[in-house]
């Protein structure tokens, strides 16, 4: 690959910004519609330099809610996969209830954490958990429970115990399974926060874009939308890169 190759890859997701953005601009103003229902990308810029300073607080109280949120479901996920994927019985067993757990819509989780905990923090932080244990949960477990056959006989003729297999083997294998699920999880820890704090909180951009939604502050709204697409992108780049340190030798250079 040439230099110049590596540089217009590098500047690929840059470029695909400009142009849809250059495409949000040019289609509000050739139809001519009204800021209320869709404002312009210009009026978006405006609104996220206006209110800057409501923005930022209201970005600081959704990123750290998430980031405990998906802290838990980190500690929780691994644990679960580890248990579920070392036991076959374990993983027929417990595989279905997952699946049917993640069906339940999140933000039906949201009055009764409310009722438990009150308006605030812990229900956000508590629903951003809910929603992004599962997919860390079912690739460590998958990771685990695919391990082959055939190694797992060699280690077990050389000497290793089944838990020998599981830590020494089975985990590290698991690795790019883990952090594929991190990626997710962590898009997946903001989409619920950001449901939680319009439904149940004072604070946060989910309150923020909800509280400017209701007085037709639509610049405001998708000045909101940016920032939690900002934070999300930022903390997949950097379980991506960290991905890549952690788990190089399973990627073709």
């Amino acid at each position: 690959m040439t230099v110049n190759s590596k540089l217009i890859e590098r500047l690929a997701p840059w470029i695909a910004v400009v142009v849809l953005v250059i495409i949000w601009e040019v289609t509000v103003r050739l139809f001519n519609v009204p800021s209320f229902i869709f404002p312009s990308a210009l009026e978006t810029a405006q609104a996220l330099i206006t209110y800057a300073g409501p923005i930022g607080q209201h970005s600081w109280q959704t990123f750290w809610t998430t980031l405990i949120g998906f802290g838990l479901g980190v500690a929780v996920g691994l644990v679960l996969g580890f248990i579920i994927g070392s036991s076959r019985f374990l993983y027929n067993a417990c595989y279905p209830l997952l699946v049917g757990f993640n069906a339940i819509p999140k933000v039906a989780f949201v009055p009764i954490l409310v009722v438990w905990f009150g308006i605030g923090s812990v229900p956000a932080i508590l629903t951003a958990f809910l929603i992004c244990f599962f997919p860390i949960v079912v690739n460590v477990a998958t990771g685990l429970a695919t391990l082959e056959p055939e190694m797992e006989d060699v280690l077990r003729v050389l000497g290793a115990r089944r838990m020998d297999v599981l830590l020494k083997v089975g985990l590290p294998r698991s690795l790019p399974y883990f952090f594929a699920s991190l990626k997710i999880a962590i898009t997946l820890a903001f989409v619920g926060t950001v449901v939680s704090e319009t439904v149940a909180s004072n604070q946060g951009i989910g309150y923020l874009m909800m509280s400017a939604g209701s007085q037709m502050r639509m610049g405001l709204v998708f000045a909101g939308l940016l920032v939690i697409s900002a934070m999300a992108m930022v903390m997949y780049e950097l379980f991506a890169q960290l991905e890549k340190r952690m788990t190089a030798w399973a990627h073709r250079s």
